[in-house]
């Protein structure tokens, strides 16, 4: 029965007609003795159509017409969300194959309940033998233009990540993949030692966690960005932090070092107060209260910190800008900084379903007001555009966040990091490069500590702006 199901199914889709002639193929294979369930193999749908996500019509999903032909079959509808038991604490609710994939694979329930036999999602952790560390951008969007990401993937599993279609270079989804097959480049250190020794390095700050959180818990295993922070610590180097995890504090000692030199700033992002909300979006990360306790603590440390609201999310936590900036502000906090949700590539369809799945009594409004400040679509990759969003309601957001922050008197997250204290790895002390702090300084030196606050990039200190 099983296996002619599987050949009605192949046959419907052999059927529909795509605007490649790209055919759906569904098979139903029952290997020997009965005890694995089957799956289907999907023809890749053409680019212009992958990602493509349905509006929220009626309490579900409608694919949206394709290439001007209608009332045909979608050609890559959403795959089922995998059983809540096996993803328990988790965020995406499907692991969808990746964009660059030939053919994409589901689980479904051919009759014989196999799929009860699945078991829960764990994390796996490979180490990637990794031949650099430092990564350069040109982005006109954001204030630094190098960073480090000691992991790829991120169990912490925010749903609206924005560095989820990175798994997809590695033949991985998006989705559960990108929250539990994680990547640790356990030589960081080893490299970040030799690319600051390479003749003509010119120091500028180096960001953690642009893409995934250093402080992630695997870190908890692994210690890489603590090694890290070591050699920055050794060879005075300024660097800046993103995390959203209360591990940071591990390393309070030696940020607490770096501070006294004026070589970094640690940002933490909240997203919400609400600890329900924050469990849904941000299931393995640090709970509000315990980020907003290690905003007050590393602040005590005398350590400068940032608080980003970010992402903000219409209708789920728009309406909490000014109570988090209060909050953070209270636990210490001296710059602020935000971001409006993004939805690129992969994105877009687990949002999608996670919403659904999490809110469906708000998920058409939710969908709504994103696409109003994206020009009608669920996201825009243009420069300038892509964290802020445009149209009224966007500007809305970003009146009422600047409002706020001047009122707490919360700077617009720039801080000048030193970079004339920096000293390549294994040089002889008699050579250091770092001067006695300069008491009588000009205007612009920060007095006792000499910090000079000029915003400078190559030579001397350095602006900084941080971003989630």
């Amino acid at each position: 029965m099983a296996r002619a199901a599987g050949r009605a199914r192949t046959a419907r889709y052999a059927r529909a007609p795509g605007p490649a002639g790209a055919a759906r193929v569904a098979g139903c294979a029952r290997a020997a003795g009965l005890t694995r369930a089957a799956g289907v193999a999907t023809a890749r749908a053409p680019i212009e159509n992958f990602g493509q996500v349905p509006e929220v019509v009626g309490g579900s999903f409608r694919e949206p017409a394709s290439s001007g032909t209608p009332g045909r079959e979608p050609p890559n509808p959403a795959p089922p969300s995998i059983a809540p038991a096996r993803r328990r604490g988790r965020g995406a609710v499907s692991n969808r194959s990746g964009r660059f994939e030939a053919s994409s694979r589901e689980a479904f329930d051919d009759g014989w309940e196999s799929l009860a036999d699945e078991p829960a999602i764990t994390t796996e952790v490979k180490e990637e033998p990794a031949r650099h560390i430092i990564t350069t951008n040109q982005s006109p969007d954001i204030g630094f233009s190098r960073s480090i990401n000691p992991y790829r993937g991120c169990e912490h599993g925010c749903i609206y990540c924005y560095a989820r279609p990175s798994h997809c270079y590695l033949g991985h989804s998006a989705g559960l993949d990108f929250e539990s097959r994680l990547y640790a480049k356990t030589g960081a250190a080893e490299l970040l030692r030799a690319e600051l020794a390479r003749p003509g390095y010119v120091p500028e700050p180096i960001v953690l966690g642009t893409n995934t959180d250093p402080y992630q818990p695997i870190e908890r295993r692994f210690g890489i960005t603590r090694r890290v922070l070591e050699v920055f610590e050794e060879t005075g180097h300024p660097v800046a932090i993103v995390s959203k995890s209360a591990l940071v504090l591990r390393d309070k000692v030696i940020l607490a070092r770096l501070a006294e030199r004026g070589l970094v700033r640690v940002a933490l992002s909240i997203t919400t107060l609400d600890r329900r909300l924050a469990r849904k979006m941000e299931p393995r990360a640090a709970t509000p209260a315990r980020r907003l306790a290690a905003l007050s603590e590393l602040s005590t440390a005398g350590i400068p910190t940032t608080v980003l609201v970010a992402p903000v999310i219409p209708a789920l936590n728009d309406h909490e800008i000014e109570a988090i900036l209060e909050a953070a502000k209270e636990a210490g906090a001296g710059a602020a900084g935000m971001i409006v949700i993004r939805l690129p590539q992969e994105v877009r369809a687990l949002f999608h379903e996670w919403l659904l799945e999490a809110f469906p009594d708000r998920a058409r409004r939710v969908i709504s007001l994103i696409r109003s400040m994206r020009g009608g679509a669920d996201y825009e990759s243009a420069w300038h555009t892509r964290q802020r969003g445009r149209g009224p309601y966007a500007a809305q957001l970003w009146a009422r966040f600047e409002r706020a922050r001047r009122r707490l008197g919360l700077t617009d997250d720039a801080l000048a990091l030193r970079s004339d204290l920096f000293r390549p790895p294994g040089r002889d002390e008699s050579q250091r490069r770092d001067r006695p702090p300069n008491r009588d300084g000009p205007p612009e030196c920060d007095g006792p500590t000499g910090r000079d606050r000029r915003p400078r990039r190559a030579d001397g200190a350095a602006q900084l702006e941080l971003f989630e």
